[in-house]
């Protein structure tokens, strides 16, 4: 007779176990690796909105009415209004938070799968001072941008 082999349960319990306990440690990993390329994505996003104002700026002599409608604050015109910009589930909604004359400020939201990020909202001056509000305790805008 020929005998049988297999594995046994104990044997398939410490292969699922360690399965466990690899799968717990590297998908919060995963998790974070993703929100931090949504995270540069909309950087990049943000700073191609800073160039479009610039454009415009030099056209019309003035930031003022390149929101949405003409407004000075808002959802652009000039530019997409969410990350990422060829289109997708928005992980950012990008903003004009302020403008005048001669200068703006910009901001990016996270929304839908990005809300909750530990760096909030980035922010973009016309001077090109980058920095994030809302963000969690400890965390700085270097980490962020």
């Amino acid at each position: 007779m020929k005998r049988q082999t297999g594995v046994s349960l104990l044997e398939l319990l410490v292969v699922v176990t360690i399965i466990g306990i690899i799968a717990a440690v590297a998908y919060p990993s995963y998790q974070e690796s993703v929100r931090k390329s949504r995270r540069a994505e909309c950087a990049g996003a943000l700073a191609g909105l800073g160039n479009a104002m610039e454009r415009f700026f030099t056209v019309n002599s003035t930031y003022l009415g390149a929101a949405a409608g003409g407004a000075n604050t808002g959802a652009p015109a000039i530019f997409a209004v969410s990350c990422p910009t060829d289109g997708g589930a928005p992980t950012y909604n990008i903003t004009i938070s302020a403008a005048t004359g001669s200068t703006y400020a910009l901001q990016a939201a996270p929304a839908g799968p990005q809300a909750g990020d530990k760096c909030g909202n980035l922010t973009l001056s016309n001077t090109g001072l980058k920095g994030v509000t809302g963000q969690s305790a400890g965390v700085t805008w270097d980490q962020c941008w």
